[in-house]
């Protein structure tokens, strides 16, 4: 069912890591998700979030070429137009529309710059809603690129996504916060010299308590990148790696 209400909503998350058995314990301990079995053609656990489901986690392809990572998928209401649309503003296939019976189609992408993303049109009702995120849920999606203009003019185009504000961070460049509806989805900024690493979208979960989450992942067998930090608005964020090596946030509201 196309429903284009839903279009530019995040609507699911998946996990690629070479190691799902150990991302599955890992995840629960940091985010308090629970699983679930979806019995389809390939076996495939799920994550949930108060008993909703949120995405899932898969093995990475034995000749993936890019790192662990998570992948968000983005609903539209026809992914074949939208990857046709994708492809006459710049972006590249990685992944053809294929279907999941009785689930939906989907495809994989690349924006302009690169970075990774997943289209998705549900066979049914869209996942996900348009409240708020609450614990366990991803409420903060960030794009780090070369050219940040130039992607919010790419997103815009393909999911109609608003630019909602532009902070000025000093030295850092321009932080620009997007949206659908008014509502806030995350942030793009351009990536400077000394960061290696090429465009990508990192995902947060919101969480009760970024420092004893962050103390968490350590404890269990991840890496905390940045922070714990507070950022402007009086949230608190840390950056951090699971122990496969896939790159996440975790993301604390102001008391």
């Amino acid at each position: 069912m196309d429903d284009v209400s839903a279009r530019g909503r995040f609507v699911w998350y998946d996990l690629l890591t070479p190691d799902p058995k150990r991302a599955e314990p890992f995840y629960t301990a940091v985010a308090g998700w629970g699983k679930e079995t979806w019995n389809g053609p390939m076996p495939y656990t799920m994550w949930t979030a108060g008993g909703t489901t949120i995405g899932g986690v898969m093995g990475m392809p034995p000749n993936a070429e890019a790192p662990p990572h998570w992948l968000a998928y983005v609903s539209v209401p026809d992914v074949d137009a939208s990857v046709t649309q994708a492809q006459s503003l710049g972006g590249r296939t990685l992944k053809p529309a294929t279907d999941i019976p009785t689930v939906g189609r989907f495809a994989v992408l690349a924006d302009p710059q690169g970075a990774e993303f997943a289209l998705f049109t549900p066979a049914g009702t869209p996942p996900s809603h348009d409240a708020p995120p609450g614990l366990g849920e991803f409420s903060w999606h960030e794009l780090l690129t070369t050219d940040y203009k130039s992607a919010f003019q790419f997103y815009q185009a393909l999911f109609g996504w608003e630019m909602l504000q532009e902070h000025d961070m000093g030295p850092m460049g321009i932080y620009a916060i997007f949206g659908r509806d008014g509502a806030r989805l995350g942030g793009m900024f351009n990536k400077t010299a000394d960061m290696p690493i090429p465009p990508n979208w990192l995902q947060y979960i919101r969480v009760d308590d970024a420092d004893r989450v962050a103390a968490v992942v350590e404890a269990n067998g991840g890496t905390v990148i940045n922070g714990p930090m507070d950022v402007p608005g009086g949230d608190r964020i840390a950056q951090c790696l699971d122990p496969g090596g896939a790159m996440f946030a975790v993301h604390a509201l102001k008391a």
